[in-house]
Order: structure tokens, then C-alpha cells, then sequence
């Protein structure tokens, strides 16, 4: 018999207006019953929308830890962000460097994990968290000036 929290799927978006832009990030985790863990939402200030993703994953996986995961499912709509992460593509980007670096320190600290690449419409929830905390951020902005 496995225990649910050992194995969680962590959905996770990015999503940046301009690139670099205003960025926010979104991540919802759940168990292996499909019961929801957690649900983040973040503006994380300046990014590219690639920044956003790794920080939305970087975020995912510190929860995943606080949930004592063993064993993650990553659910991303970056090809780029998986691919990357598989070993597939080479991180080219100086300023994802580090970020790749935080992720891969991470993961290791799991017994397993995978990382797949999904459309977007099979990652709504993850990005509706993203552009929210962008959206809320945004027009907070607004209503300040």
C-alpha cells in the first residue's frame, strides 16, 4: 500500500508580459488521488517567461519537499523547460544557468521524478494561477499611480 503523500504531480506555469516583462508564476500539486495539496500563485517581479517557469518549478519542488514527496510527477507547457531539465537541451542561457543549477539540486534531494511536457489546455490550472498573481499585481500598479 503507497502513501499518497509520497507521490504527488506538480503542475507549474510561468507567464511574463513583455520578455523580460512583469512576471507571475502559478503551481497546483496534488496527490495521487487527485486531492488537492497546495495551490501558488507568486509575482515575481521582472523576468523572462522562461525565468518564470523555473521559478514556478523551483517553487513547486521547495513544496513538494515541505509535503514530504518521494516521488514527483512534473506537468509543465515549456518544452524548453523539460527538455532542459531531461538532459535533451543544453542550457544555453546565462541568466537560466543558475536556476537549472537550483532545480537539479532539488530533484536530487527525491527519490524519483519525471518531467513531461503537456499542452496548455492540460496545464489551465497552473496557468490560471500565473497570470492571476500577474494580473492582481498589475492592477495594483494601476491603482496606485
Amino acid at each position: 500500500m503507497s502513501d499518497a503523500k509520497k507521490y504527488l504531480t506538480i503542475h507549474v506555469d510561468g507567464a511574463s508580459r513583455g520578455n523580460p516583462g512583469p512576471a507571475g508564476i502559478g503551481v497546483f500539486i496534488e496527490d495521487e488521488a487527485g486531492m488537492i495539496k497546495a495551490k501558488l500563485s507568486h509575482y515575481i517581479g521582472e523576468a523572462t517567461n522562461n525565468q518564470a517557469e523555473y521559478k514556478a518549478l523551483i517553487m513547486g519542488l521547495r513544496e513538494a519537499v515541505k509535503l514530504e514527496a518521494e516521488h514527483i510527477n512534473i506537468r509543465t507547457d515549456s518544452k524548453l523547460l523539460a527538455e532542459q531539465i531531461r538532459g535533451n537541451y543544453k542550457v544555453r542561457s546565462a541568466n537560466l544557468m543558475p536556476l537549472f543549477r537550483q532545480v537539479k539540486q532539488l530533484l536530487a534531494g527525491f527519490n524519483s521524478y519525471n518531467i513531461v511536457c503537456v499542452p496548455r489546455q492540460q496545464n489551465v490550472v497552473a496557468d490560471t494561477l500565473a497570470n492571476r498573481a500577474l494580473t492582481k499585481q498589475l492592477k495594483n500598479v494601476v491603482n496606485y499611480n
